[in-house]
């Protein structure tokens, strides 16, 4: 800030962030000592708590509206934090509670013995003690946020007596950095827990997971359309992250001091993770950037303890004690684990002996708290689009691509802002030799030097969790002009289908980006499908398989590969295509190839036929005939507010078109059956959908997966069900005068 004027005195502030420092300051010493006394002491004393909490309830209002969505009016920053927290406590102070258990390594307090090797993967690098020196460090606009969060979540408990915490009973500021950067899955959650547990317990080698080939893709589509692409002249921007449902709620906060910000909030945390301001919107999608390394430790023991290789010398092995509070039959017990970490980072699995050496793996990735909550919040404040790049450039975001849009008319795709500098002599998505020092992280690749698209000729960018090159079509970056590590991703049937609504369009409005958002067709199936009816028709009139395949392979010729509830072919597909993939697999990783395009080229014709009867089988023994409606399987429920929701086929639920984004579905629906269910039921995928237009006023329209609230007894647990089944998505009241005729609720905390 600059120039601000406080009793008369001007105080000129350059700011940099980075640094937290301030470089000039002009001022009456006197004065501006008296002012800071007055700002910090009441009476000659600071603040009780429960006089903070007094104060910032009394500068708070919240309005609900007729969704039941939170609007947060506060005077400072501070208070619209406290005001929000709050809010989000009253709407499911379980999901807040359990993403800190989880995020502070303290599940088993809550879980027992299950939870014990989840903390224990938190805790390598999670500290308690560490996150209090980062506390202590933090910028004092920061140190305030935290403040005012934690003493929003307390006075929730204090109001709230019957409210009965798992494990947490109180919250202090420093925790909020344990969670500080937003995403559904954390760089530390890619540590494979089996592999960990063996390594620490001795039980022995443990193959590493194979991935299910038909987990839901979680991740998210984002797509920003500049104004000469718009039929208003106005940038506009989908936000629609793919995650488990129920993960985030839908708010506004906003304040005097000019924050004014709209969308999806992780619960539990203080900042809106995706979402817009009345000047700029920001969509994060999970990116395959490589960021996070292992490398292979040569380990010598000598007596009783460990040392590491590195170049020419014999460096001790770090050692650490992590002692957990485990929830016990009767009481709680502790539980200590003695861990172990090199320069490059803990150490989480054995690694392949080489001529009779120990290995050890250790893992690298990036851990900044501080940075990471300060761009978080920072994006939320940001008016221009060299604001927002400046706060990207803290360079705190490890794990997603962000898609931009702004009134000024700019859209950009901003790529993963933490990658280390590397050696390219390395193969870096495999475990690298960590005895070589060339092997070092050679710091972080700079701003300039990571993909970065603004305004590109095309008029739109886009991502689907795929690889960045055809981000932005023909204008895209190319994969030449940048390191190998830089990312990892492939091509996917969402992105082809994202570029197909995408090229080649001038005439979008929010309305047809909505619809685009929801467009039916199921690219996957261009290449499989063509490959089965060739095996069919090769049939010998002989086999008695050529018959019972007539119907179900005239169904889909007939197919235009769109989803719909009414639709018979979708379900034969997707049956097929769910029995086939977990056939092949296996062959299709080991082959180098994709799933689609190894059944097109190389799938036997007994693999398309076998696996082709099999699924006509499953969907007669599950529903009587394979003549079933999409729609008959594909179903929303939700009867619980438990996090892990059960389902059932005799409750009531609803139809819902879309698919599973595997098959290239942009609108997402990840659906199983579950234990004595026939019905599929989803439970992750589309989780929060918004369609917004940067003109004069900001406009924009929203749904959330099932409701904002989590109590099953308000009427707003479900009450955008219908809507969200129909991709029909409502008016969000952004402005005060929008919000006049459609509040609920007006309180304070």
């Amino acid at each position: 800030m600059r120039s601000k004027t406080w009793f008369s005195i001007e105080i000129d502030l350059e700011y940099n962030p980075m640094k937290f420092n301030c470089r000039r300051l002009t001022c009456i010493l006197s004065l501006l000592l008296i002012f800071i006394a007055a700002a910090a002491v009441r009476g000659g004393r600071h603040q009780t708590e429960k006089e903070r909490w007094a104060e910032h309830s009394r500068n708070v209002t919240i309005i609900r509206d007729d969704w039941g969505i939170a609007h947060i009016d506060g005077k400072t920053d501070a208070d619209a934090v406290f005001g929000m927290i709050y809010a989000q406590a009253e709407d499911d102070f379980n999901r807040i509670e359990t993403n800190y258990l989880n995020s502070l390594g303290r599940l088993s307090e809550a879980e027992g013995e299950s939870a014990v090797w989840t903390d224990v993967r938190q805790r390598l690098f999670i500290d308690s003690s560490a996150l209090l020196a980062d506390y202590s460090r933090s910028p004092e606009w920061l140190k305030k946020l935290m403040t005012a969060w934690a003493d929003g979540l307390n006075y929730y408990l204090s109001k709230h007596p019957s409210v009965r915490p798992r494990a947490i009973g109180r919250f202090e500021p420093w925790m909020a950095l344990s969670f500080s950067e937003g995403s559904i899955g954390g760089d530390i959650e890619s540590i494979d827990t089996n592999l960990l547990k063996a390594f620490y317990t001795g039980s022995g080698p443990v193959a590493a997971a194979v991935p299910d080939p038909l987990a839901e893709p979680t991740g998210s589509n984002g797509i920003a359309i500049a104004p000469s692409n718009t039929t208003g002249n106005n940038a506009l921007l989908l936000i629609n992250p793919h995650t488990s449902f129920y993960f985030r709620s839908e708010l506004q906060m906003k304040s005097d001091e000019g924050l004014n910000a709209y969308g999806a909030v992780t619960w539990g945390q203080f900042f809106v993770y995706q979402g817009f301001n009345e000047r700029l919107g920001w969509m994060h999608t999970s990116s395959a950037a490589d960021a996070i390394d292992q490398f292979s430790e040569t380990i010598i023991k000598k007596d009783d303890r460990y040392f590491y290789k590195y170049g020419n010398e014999e460096r001790p092995v770090i050692v650490k004690n992590i002692t957990l509070k485990v929830k016990a039959a009767e009481g709680f017990k502790d539980r200590t684990i003695t861990t172990f970490r090199t320069h490059h980072g803990p150490v989480i699995a054995s690694g392949p002996a080489n001529k009779g050496q120990i290995r050890w793996l250790a893992v690298g990735l990036m851990h900044r708290p501080v940075e990471a909550l300060m761009q978080s919040y920072g994006r939320t404040k940001a008016k221009t689009y060299d604001e927002f790049k400046k706060v990207m450039e803290l360079q705190a975001n490890s794990s997603n691509a962000t898609l931009y849009a702004d009134a000024d008319g700019n859209i950009a795709y901003f790529h993963t802002n933490f990658l280390p500098r590397r050696d390219p002599k390395f193969v870096w998505t495999k475990p690298v030799d960590g005895s070589d020092p060339a092997s070092d992280w050679k710091g972080i690749l700079s701003f300039a030097d990571l993909p970065h698209l603004k305004n590109p000729s095309t008029g739109w960018v886009y991502n689907s969790n795929d690889w960045p090159w055809a981000a932005a079509g023909k204008a895209s970056l190319k994969r030449s002009d940048f390191p190998a590590y830089v990312d990892s991703g492939v091509e996917s049937a969402r992105g082809r289908h994202a570029v197909m609504m995408l090229e080649n369009k001038k005439d979008f409005t929010l309305e047809s980006l909505q619809a685009a958002a929801y467009d039916s067709y199921l690219p996957w199936f261009e290449r499989p499908i063509p490959a089965l009816l060739r095996a069919v028709d090769s049939l010998p009139a002989s086999d008695v398989r050529k018959e019972k395949l007539e119907g179900p392979a005239a169904a889909l010729r007939g197919w235009d590969r769109r989803w719909a509830v009414d639709s018979i072919p979708t379900a034969v597909a997707i049956f097929w295509a769910d029995e086939i993939t977990r056939r092949i697999a296996g062959d299709a990783r080991r082959s180098g190839m994709g799933i689609e395009a190894y059944i097109g080229e190389r799938a036997s014709t007994e693999t398309l036929i076998s696996s082709f009867v099999s699924s006509i089988d499953r969907l007669a023994a599950d529903f009587g005939s394979w003549k079933t409606k999409w729609g008959e399987i594909n179903r929303f429920q939700r009867i619980s507010p438990e996090i892990v929701h059960p389902h059932s086929d005799d409750a009531p639920s609803i139809p819902v078109g879309f698919t599973s984004g595997n098959w290239g579905s942009l609108a997402s629906f990840g659906a199983r059956p579950f234990r004595g269910s026939k019905r599929w039921y989803g439970t992750g995928g589309n989780s929060f959908v918004a369609v917004v237009e940067f003109g004069k006023r900001v406009r924009a329209k929203a749904v959330t997966a099932g409701g904002e609230s989590g109590d099953l007894k308000s009427k707003h647990f479900n009450d955008q069900a219908g809507r969200y089944a129909a991709g029909n998505l409502r008016e969000v009241y952004f402005y005060p005068d929008q919000l006049k005729d459609h509040s609920e609720l007006v309180y304070r905390p």
